[in-house]
């Protein structure tokens, strides 16, 4: 199952260009991008490019990973890594109201910035305004990219219901807040009665999701306070936006989509690629997370189960066999039978019928034993006969809980099935992606028995992609 040479993705020339200043890791929730974009970053660093990883992800397993107790919105050294070739890692975690208020304080003197920053509306429209944490991370980029501190910036896209979002949140948001709302908002302060309540209204139709968690009298009052402010700080947010988006098509960006061979996740991945291509963005290809793989791949779905079933019938047979030979076998039936009646007839001793009196002296008297306790058939002699008897006699069938050989084969060719049956799933998928994108390059990983948790993990990825290793780990001979 291994992908055409021609569609191979070689990561390693593209972060070792330096050239390529900005990567952008992309792709719906849950396929693994933060982890991709931190492997690669720890690989461009020990390959001599000095690197920031910026994320989104707010799980502390990324932190933990790279050595760093948390991740804010300051670039934090990663240690531990090796720096041989000259390459440092830094990591840091987008903080969405922090980057909305360093863009205010960076553009306003202190007071103005006061005042923008206590605005109820403000706090709102930064905590959590339908695509300001898309527009933050942009912002955030084109600040690491102007400072030019760092030779590669990497960047984790924000997770979102669909990959898309990324590309639309930031222009969203900056058509909201461009100048010419702007001037819009500020006018019903000079116009006033009617022909201020009649643009309230449309302005609330235009921002239900923000404004309607500000009802009350002071609403128009805090928008026209911010709007006015912002306006006098700096222009419309859509220029910035605009800047932005020329940098992510800027030669020195290249775009991984990352994904998962799964079909929804898939379908994510060619709806991107497709906008990707519409936008003019420098697209490097593919990045294929949590592909599985087998050692046995020649032997079939179908031949495993039907080697299972033939030894399941096997045990079966085997099985029913040993209860054969065991009923036949006269000595334990009778002295199975015999114990019960001793143990439970209430007329055992003194009795004809009794189990006892079957079991008669070699003289011929039958009843219980002589109190000399010479007789052989006494019960405490046949107890323990019963007892040599039952430890040298052979058994076949399993003791309680446990499987036969035969069982436990079937078991795990019945596992062997499923995983082929997993593999043949996703061989499907992504045949059909490739038949929509021949032209896109596919870097596999293998789908790994846990969670990343440090350095060393990142690397084994890292190694992973580049070489573009989705087989499992070899063992030693």
């Amino acid at each position: 199952m291994s992908l055409d040479p021609a569609r191979v993705l070689d990561l390693d020339p593209l972060l070792d260009d330096h050239g390529t200043r900005i990567v952008v890791c992309c792709g719906s929730g849950g396929v693994g991008k933060t982890t991709t974009a931190a492997a690669l970053g720890l690989r461009a660093a020990e390959r001599g490019r000095k690197v920031v990883v910026l994320t989104i992800d707010p799980a502390r397993r990324l932190a933990q990973s790279m050595g760093i107790d948390s991740l804010d919105n300051v670039p934090r050294r990663v240690k531990g890594i090796d720096d041989s070739a000259g390459g440092e890692l830094h990591a840091m975690m987008l903080d969405m109201k922090r980057t909305f208020d360093e863009i205010v304080e960076a553009h306003a003197d202190g007071e103005r910035a006061a005042v923008i920053l206590n605005n109820p509306f403000y706090q709102s429209l930064s905590a959590g305004f339908a695509g300001t944490q898309e527009y933050m991370a942009m912002e955030k980029l084109g600040q690491l990219r102007a400072q030019d501190e760092w030779d590669l910036i990497v960047v984790d896209t924000p997770p979102s219901r669909s990959a898309l979002d990324f590309l639309d949140a930031p222009k969203r948001l900056g058509s909201f807040l461009d100048g010419r709302l702007i001037r819009l908002l500020t006018a019903p302060a000079k116009l006033g009665g009617r022909a201020g309540m009649k643009f309230l209204n449309v302005g609330m139709s235009m921002m239900t999701g923000t404004l309607g968690k500000l009802l009350g009298g002071q609403l128009l009052k805090d928008v026209q306070t911010f709007v006015a402010a912002m306006d006098t700080t700096f222009g419309g947010f859509r220029t910035r936006a605009d800047a932005t988006y020329k940098l992510l098509q800027a030669p020195g960006t290249a775009f991984l989509v990352v994904a998962a061979p799964e079909r929804d996740a898939l379908r994510e991945a060619a709806y991107f690629v497709e906008r990707l291509a519409a936008e003019d963005m420098p697209f490097a290809g593919l990045v294929l997370n949590r592909v599985h793989g087998s050692g046995a791949a020649h032997l079939s779905a179908e031949r495993a189960l039907a080697a299972a079933e033939n030894l399941d019938a096997e045990a079966a047979e085997d099985l029913e066999s040993t209860a054969v030979e065991n009923l036949d076998d006269a000595r334990i039936v009778d002295q199975e039978g015999g114990k019960a009646g001793l143990r439970n007839s209430p007329d055992t001793y003194g009795s004809s019928e009794s189990p006892a009196s079957e079991t008669s002296a070699p003289d011929g008297s039958e009843g219980p034993a002589d109190s000399d306790g010479s007789d052989e058939g006494s019960p405490a002699a046949t107890d323990s006969t019963d007892a040599t008897d039952r430890t040298d006699a052979p058994t076949d069938t399993p003791p309680h809980g446990h499987r036969t050989v035969e069982q436990l084969t079937a078991g795990l060719l019945r596992l062997h099935a499923e995983r082929m049956q997993l593999l043949s799933r996703e061989q499907r998928t992504r045949d059909r992606f490739a038949a929509l994108h021949p032209e896109v390059a596919v870097a596999e990983v293998a789908a790994l028995p846990g969670d990343v948790h440090d350095l060393a993990g990142l690397r084994d990825i890292g190694d992973r992609l580049a070489a573009n290793r989705p087989e499992l780990p070899e063992t030693d001979a």
